[in-house]
């Protein structure tokens, strides 16, 4: 006789993002791992002691994961002086006053979140923040992480003056007499950044916690943290899991990749090697090496091909930055490989793109077909020769599915500069599908909003939950998703490259990290997919979230 599950649920549908998609209505866990999948004939297994949970019509979906999330930086950042979730200026002006205002006894004030839409050209002033902090160095850093904003008293603490030069990854904006404005674009913004007091392990400790329960609200059982590593003057948060994974307060899965320092070549790679080996406890490690190549289209650091163009249509000198030699890269990729690093890269332009896929084929060619499962994020323009080398040469396209809308960033600071033909090949997901790429998905929090329903609502409208159909077309339509591939995608694909083994589907002996959704979004209209909330969530088995009244 089989013995009784030890939490059944039951009366609802089931994605199992499986490869055949098979449907069920009912699982069983016992233990750490899913002991049925079906239907009524489940509802045996249910005994005198076993927790049964009445899915009542809502979705029952494999936890969810992230590919890509800050998490301990959004979490510091959640208890900071926080700008997100507004671009109205005057809103700015209030919550920063206001931080500096209730915390007298800090040298700085830091935070970050604003929107580069907000200001004139993206680009704010320090004047504007010397109003509203006079006294203390104020360093904020943009909603896309790639930029700062800083007053007066921050650029002479760092020293910053005309005659400073722009850094090689990065720019510095000026006033027309040569000062620094206030705005500090890309590898910039450390020259400010590491003048600031770090964090200490135990504030990076609590924002990981913090985040944490953000995460498993949203039905997150699992991430890849994309910084593992001294980025912008914020401390390695490495300390932190490795703290909470020994002391079992690390409930989610985490891999993490390691921060590769493009101002130093292959003499790092030991270094990696070692730091790897040693951040190893529970449920977390960190197998992964991030290589950021390029920067973002709104500053025009982003990688093209096409040379961006001006605010006259006509085309400039500047297509761009490579932030890695492109034939260091190969070598670089190559040398990870063989010591089975997976490699997380940022590649936002069609020349990053490229750049990091000829990195993964001399890879490839060098070492023979690996499973290290190297995956290339953001993915904003792809040249159309690139698509199909994805699926040959085994790299995951990993999505960030909510920057697939128009908004003010795209609109005003991105189409009307892009030359060639880059506006019209931006963020290709159907097209990635169809040449049978590995679709893996995730957030970029606190860049964007981490929930994944709003991003699976992104990739199956192509426009933000909310916006009227009438009013906002969608972005590029033909680049839509299906639900059913968007959910694969933020499950198994995800779980897929973070190599998180047994999780992902709903299948038995797979873990049970499983969410259970507030609805059925595959029951009502694509517009309100976004509309979805995650009532439970469970990891190994174990509920570690609950909604009120779930």
């Amino acid at each position: 006789m089989t013995a009784p599950a030890d939490l059944v649920l039951t009366g609802g549908p089931v994605f199992t993002a499986d490869g055949a998609r098979s449907t069920a209505g009912s699982v069983a866990v016992s233990g750490e791992r899913i002991s049925a999948v079906g239907h009524d004939e489940v509802r045996a297994l249910i005994g005198p002691k076993t927790e049964v949970v009445d899915l009542a019509g809502r979705l029952l979906v494999p936890g969810f994961q992230d590919a890509h999330v800050h998490a301990v930086f959004g979490g510091i950042e959640l208890g900071a002086c926080d700008l997100t979730g507004t671009t109205d200026l005057a809103e700015y002006r209030r919550r920063i006053r206001g931080y500096a205002e209730a915390n007298p006894d800090r040298e700085w004030i830091t935070g970050g979140g604003w929107s580069m839409e907000s200001f004139p050209g993206g680009t704010p002033t320090r004047q504007l923040l010397d109003e509203l902090v006079p006294d203390r160095p104020v360093f904020l850093v943009n909603r896309d992480h790639h930029g700062a904003w800083a007053n007066t008293r921050a650029l002479e603490r760092a020293g910053l003056t005309a005659g400073t030069p722009d850094p090689a990854d990065g720019r510095i904006e000026r006033e027309p007499d040569g000062a620094p404005g206030g705005m500090l674009q890309e590898g910039a913004a450390t020259l400010v950044s590491r003048h600031i007091p770090t964090t200490t392990p135990a504030e990076r400790l609590a924002g990981l916690l913090r985040a944490q329960r953000l995460l498993h609200s949203l039905g997150i059982t699992g991430w890849q943290d994309a910084i593992l590593g001294e980025f912008n003057g914020q401390a390695d948060p490495s300390d932190a899991y490795l703290a909470a994974a020994t002391d079992g307060s690390l409930t989610a899965r985490v891999n993490g990749a390691l921060w590769w320092d493009r101002s130093r070549g292959a003499e790092q790679i030991p270094e990696l090697v070692e730091r790897r080996a040693r951040l190893r406890a529970g449920r977390f490690r960190a197998d992964s090496v991030k290589i950021m190549q390029d920067g973002i289209a709104e500053n025009f650091t982003a990688a093209m091909i096409s040379p961006y163009l001006d605010s006259c249509g006509c085309a400039t000198a500047n297509s761009g930055l490579s932030f890695v030699d492109p034939d260091a890269l190969r070598d670089y990729v190559t040398a990870l490989d063989a010591l089975d690093f997976q490699v997380h890269f940022h590649a936002l332009g069609d020349r990053a793109v490229r750049e990091a896929l000829d990195a993964v084929e001399a890879a490839r060619t060098a070492n023979g077909h690996r499973d290290t499962r190297h995956h290339l994020a953001h993915l904003q323009v792809v040249h159309p020769q690139d698509v199909p080398r994805f699926r040959a040469l085994g790299a995951v396209a990993n999505l960030q599915p909510l920057w697939a809308a128009h908004e003010p960033q795209m609109d005003e600071l991105t189409i009307p500069f892009l030359g060639g033909d880059g506006a019209a090949r931006q963020y290709p997901f159907a097209d990635l599908l169809r040449a049978g790429a590995t679709l893996a998905a995730g957030s970029d929090w606190p860049v964007s909003s981490p929930d994944p329903m709003q991003g699976i609502h992104t990739a199956v409208n192509r426009r933000g939950y909310g916006e009227d159909p009438a009013q906002v077309p969608a972005f590029l339509p033909e680049q839509r998703l299906d639900l059913g591939t968007a959910l694969a995608a933020y499950t198994a694909g995800s779980a897929h490259v973070n190599h998180h083994h047994g999780t992902g589907t709903i299948q038995v002996g797979a873990l049970a990290d499983l969410a259970v959704l507030d609805r059925d979004p595959f029951a009502g209209p694509a517009e309100e997919i976004g509309a979805t909330g995650v009532a439970l969530t469970y990891v190994g088995g174990r509920r570690v979230w609950s909604a009120e009244g779930a």
